[in-house]
């Protein structure tokens, strides 16, 4: 059974609290919550777009306890914080390495809770590097989708992964068997609160309150939370609301979802001033985030009616009077 603390750490990562994690102190190398904190950590500053400052951590941290080093989990994190930095094949030949090398050990080590741990980190990880590779269903394969019956977080992968291509369906499917072995955790929960976002289900009223519910915590701050619902009011016509909520992640903590979605609710609401605003917002999101899905989408878009209007010929004036 995991400790307070560690719970505590859980919960951080799980809500998107990546700022207020990565500031805390680790726990002593001697505690057996030290490796599972030391993931979780170097794991949000992944999430930050920091993947240095993820590296710099394990290097410093596993000075003193060079045995964690050959662990399968720190290997995993320690590559995608490498792909994270810099994409290259190297990286993701690691990962399947890694992924293989758990599979194979998965009998062996049968009935160790720690092992266990170690090798879902491996598959969500190595998962985590496909996505982003675009290798979607070799991250689908990585995390056994359909057929995980043991670790949430490898749900909860999956169910982003097909809520990515558009298969609701499937991840639905995918929830609705991790109800039958999970306990109501809030991961689970979690996991609801996204599909409710992404599919509208009940009006959006699932997610609303799950957002609204962890917001109201004391102990938790998230601009991820505040992004969240903000969307969520988008989608039910709060745009005032909602930026509101946008407008409560402090400057220094706005990552890409946070300035998307404050141009987006600006051009959805706009007030005097807000085009100025909007093109700073913009800037800073193109020039820090240039992959984006809201940025390349619209570059995508900018080019393809650029080069459809090298195409379009504008008639003589004298021709187009006589065709009226």
């Amino acid at each position: 059974m995991e400790s307070s603390e560690l719970y505590h750490v859980k919960q951080q990562f799980i809500l998107g609290a990546y700022q207020s994690l990565t500031s805390q102190p680790l726990p002593p190398s001697t505690s057996p919550d030290f490796l599972p904190t030391l993931i979780y950590q170097a794991r949000a500053h992944i999430a930050l777009s920091a993947p240095s400052a993820a590296l710099s951590l394990l290097s410093s941290s596993l000075a003193n306890s060079p045995e964690l080093e050959e662990n399968v989990a720190v290997k995993a994190v320690n590559a995608l914080a490498k792909y994270v930095e810099s994409p290259g094949d190297t990286t993701l030949e690691e990962l399947r390495d890694l992924a293989v090398e758990v599979d194979s050990d998965e009998d062996e080590d049968a009935g160790d809770r720690e092992a266990e741990r170690d090798r879902w980190t491996v598959r969500v990880l190595a998962a985590t590097a496909f996505a982003r590779a675009g290798e979607v269903e070799e991250a689908l394969e990585t995390v056994q989708a359909g057929r995980n019956k043991a670790w949430l977080e490898a749900t909860a992968v999956t169910v982003q992964l097909y809520l990515s291509i558009h298969r609701a369906d499937l991840a639905r499917a995918e929830l609705t068997r991790a109800k039958k072995w999970s306990e109501d955790d809030l991961l689970l929960q979690h996991i609801e609160a996204t599909i409710s976002l992404a599919t509208g289900a009940d009006a959006y009223a699932d997610c609303n309150s799950f957002y609204t519910e962890q917001l109201a915590n004391p102990s938790l701050s998230s601009p991820h939370l505040f992004v969240a619902r903000g969307v969520t009011r988008i989608l039910m016509g709060e745009v005032e609301a909602a930026k509101s909520d946008f407008e409560e992640v402090k400057e220094g903590e706005r990552g890409a979802e946070t300035l998307g979605a404050l141009v987006v609710a600006d051009e959805l609401a706009p007030t005097k001033g807000s085009e100025e605003v909007v093109e700073k917002l913009w800037s800073q999101l193109a020039s820090k985030y240039p992959t984006f899905p809201l940025v390349t989408d619209t570059q995508q878009k900018s080019e393809l009616f650029d080069e459809l209007a090298t195409k379009f010929t504008v008639p003589p004036l004298a021709v187009a009077a006589a065709a009226e």
